[in-house]
């Protein structure tokens, strides 16, 4: 929450989501599709193997709120999953592949990406999914997804990667991975893996539109960032700028004759926050930082996450009569109330 703000009124977009985290109880299993005419022997071939070879590592996680599912990421027991599976519990129930129900410790969360990680102690090296490069994503390349779904253990779907770096209006989460592999209620924290079985996302949330539903993961760089972060800290550190804002849009730009039609207008200042320190106002609007454009908020936040507390980036806004530039020093995230 901000302290003393200095606001300014803004509009803001809502959709409605599912985070697939946990299946309600008796829900009948979504009715059978068409299979295509036929199939690629070769692409056929490739996704049965990531699914034998990957299968082992992907486990049942019985969090605060539900069952979800989650990834085997290292021998010695370290799993990748979703904050919102987790829903801020020390200690959850993991199924592994073998019949095993362990303890897992949540050793942290990241409720920003919706990432939480958690370690099991079980006697000898676990099976582990290979982790991937989620900066390197072509748009159309296979996407596979594995995962509990409806309490179905690790079904296997497939698709393609359907976009990246999206930040969908509503969600809170930004730089996401779009994908049509089918994820479902109790898919959450389960791999996303390329055509190799590398995992390249963790499945997070559903989109849904009438009749489909769009399919997002959070990218595996992004994740790896939180583990590295809890095993050599314990904790996560976020940038912390200390402001509110939202899209430009060109009916907003229209509307209140605003001098661009994209970029994220501030609308809050918190006091004594490095923004406020760096002079910035609501009214401002954020077009550039460190001379790469923004064209909305899911942009910025990525500009942010990317930064560490102590960083200084420099900003264009757009104020009243022009173009000015702002630097402002990072400081370090409140942990969330």
């Amino acid at each position: 929450m901000m302290g003393s703000m200095r606001s300014l009124t803004g509009i803001t977009a809502m959709l409605a989501v599912t985070a697939v985290g946990c299946a309600p109880a008796g829900m009948a299993a979504p009715a059978a599709t068409a299979a295509p005419a036929a199939a690629d022997p070769v692409a056929e071939q490739s996704i049965i193997q990531v699914a034998r070879q990957a299968s082992p590592a992907v486990v049942r996680v019985a969090g605060a709120r539900g069952e979800g599912s989650g990834v085997i990421i290292q021998p010695d027991g370290i799993i990748l999953t979703n904050a919102h599976v987790v829903g801020g519990a020390p200690v959850v129930e993991i199924g592994l592949a073998d019949g095993r129900l362990l303890e897992g410790r949540v050793l942290g969360e990241d409720p920003g990406i919706d990432i939480a990680v958690i370690q099991v102690d079980a006697a000898g090296e676990l099976p582990m999914a290979p982790i991937g490069d989620s900066d390197r994503l072509e748009v159309g390349q296979a996407a596979i997804a594995i995962g509990n779904p409806l309490g179905l253990d690790r079904t296997v779907t497939s698709g393609v990667v359907s976009a990246v770096n999206r930040s969908p209006r509503g969600l809170g989460l930004e730089g996401l991975i779009q994908t049509d592999a089918a994820i479902n209620p109790g898919n959450s924290g389960g791999p996303l893996l390329d055509s190799a079985g590398r995992v390249i996302g963790i499945n997070t949330v559903i989109l849904q539109v009438p009749g489909a539903g769009l399919g997002f993961a959070v990218p595996i760089n992004l994740a790896s960032n939180v583990v590295q972060q809890l095993l050599t800290t314990g904790r996560v550190r976020h940038a912390y700028l200390g402001v509110a804002y939202d899209d430009v849009t060109r009916e907003l730009a229209a509307q209140f004759r605003l001098p661009v039609a994209e970029g994220v207008i501030v609308l809050a200042v918190e006091g004594g926050s490095p923004a406020d320190a760096a002079g910035l106002r609501p009214g401002d609007i954020i077009t550039a930082v460190e001379g790469e454009r923004v064209t909305h908020g899911g942009e910025f936040r990525g500009v942010l996450r990317a930064r560490a507390p102590g960083d200084e980036i420099t900003m264009q806004i757009m104020r009243p009569p022009g173009e000015e530039t702002i630097r402002a020093r990072l400081g370090e995230a409140p942990p969330p109330q």
